[in-house]
């Protein structure tokens, strides 16, 4: 008989794999392989989900990272900008390919209708040999080749059909810009390798598991991932949930104790955990998931025994010294003394140089 897990079983899995239950003392690097890639859309993100995860993380452990090539930024799941490690790269990257050029059909398909996407990628290529240049930079390079072309159509087109990552400066903690280009292979110094999607199965389930095909296929940005899951299924355990999903799961991977206690943690905007299943229902209520993700849109949370009670935002004043971090709660508190104490570390990690406020206030809508 199948074996049914409730909600607080699948959540303090998730925590557990997601080193949200305790702060973990392992090297940055193995965080960054163990989430699989790490949410990179705003700069500081990444900082402050691994911040929330390890023990003693300081800012310079993931930047001295970026500058040695051991991790990289890059377009990667769903299409969207992730760092993972160079090693992880170069594997991922090729598997994702069809997710990223669905992005760019999506958004610039009517436009580009007529070009020769393969001659754009074989000049893009061209361009960026031995250099680094931004995404302006690049468009406007390619509309010298094809004059009349929209130069940032050219540029996000180019971004989808070449492996580029992003070189630091850019994605470093407070730095902003245009976003500079360097290939991949160059950039890494090993080529791009072919793998099963079976790998990053395995390394998702691991890191998020038990979870159910459209759980990876959210997760991922993948489709018609099905047939895989089928024929690794005699090499996986499996379970349902509560709603009657069928759950995979590595069969060495154990479940905590769903009454393990929960601290609270504050998590980044567009975070892992809240990305990674397309049913959130072991995180949050429907009620909040609808305050959490707007549009594209996924704003930072306050997790509350592992679950989600508030979105939260960091203004940081560097001119004026000065920091709030305003808290909204969607769900009360039983305890307000926790969260405040964690608001004051992150804020002492994230604005140090600031005196600090908090507010705690009600959601709003």
């Amino acid at each position: 008989m199948t074996r049914i897990l409730d909600d607080r079983t699948l959540n303090r899995a998730a925590l557990e794999r997601q080193l949200l239950l305790e702060r973990s003392g392992m090297p940055v690097l193995n965080a960054v392989e163990r989430l699989v890639a790490i949410q990179a859309q705003e700069a500081n993100m990444p900082y402050i989900g691994l911040w929330t995860r390890l023990e003693g993380f300081h800012r310079d452990d993931l930047t001295s990272l970026l500058y040695d090539r051991s991790a990289v930024r890059s377009s990667i799941l769903r299409g969207t900008q992730h760092m993972a490690s160079a090693a992880d790269y170069v594997w991922v990257r090729p598997l994702v390919q069809e997710s990223l050029l669905r992005g760019r059909q999506a958004a610039f398909g009517r436009v580009t209708r007529d070009w020769d996407l393969e001659s754009l990628a074989v000049e893009a290529r061209r361009l960026l040999e031995g250099k680094v240049l931004t995404r302006p930079q690049l468009g406007r390079a390619l509309a010298e080749i094809w004059p009349g072309r929209d130069p940032q159509a050219l540029g996000w087109s180019a971004q989808a059909l070449v492996s580029v990552v992003h070189p630091p400066p850019s994605g470093t903690w407070n730095t902003g810009g245009a976003t500079p280009f360097a290939l991949a292979e160059e950039w890494i110094g090993r080529p791009l390798a072919k793998e099963s999607p079976d790998r990053l199965v395995r390394r998702y389930l691991a890191a998020f598991g038990p979870a159910s095909v459209k759980d990876f296929q959210m997760w991922s940005g993948m489709r018609r991932m099905d047939a895989v899951f089928e024929e690794l299924r005699p090499s996986l355990r499996t379970y349902g949930d509560e709603r009657g999903a069928e759950l995979f799961d590595l069969p060495e991977m154990s479940l905590p104790d769903a009454a393990a206690p929960a601290p609270v943690r504050f998590l980044p905007a567009f975070d892992n955990l809240i990305l990674a299943y397309a049913d959130r229902g072991r995180m949050m209520t429907d009620e909040h998931r609808r305050a959490v993700c707007v549009g594209a849109l996924t704003k930072p949370t306050l997790l509350v025994d592992g679950r989600v009670h508030g979105i939260w935002s960091l203004q940081h004043d560097r001119k004026g010294g000065r920091a709030e971090l305003a808290v909204e709660l969607l769900a009360g508190l039983p305890d307000e003394e926790p969260v405040r104490n964690e608001a004051a570390r992150l804020l002492a990690f994230a604005a140090s140089d600031a005196d600090h406020t908090l507010r705690i206030v009600p959601w709003s809508g």
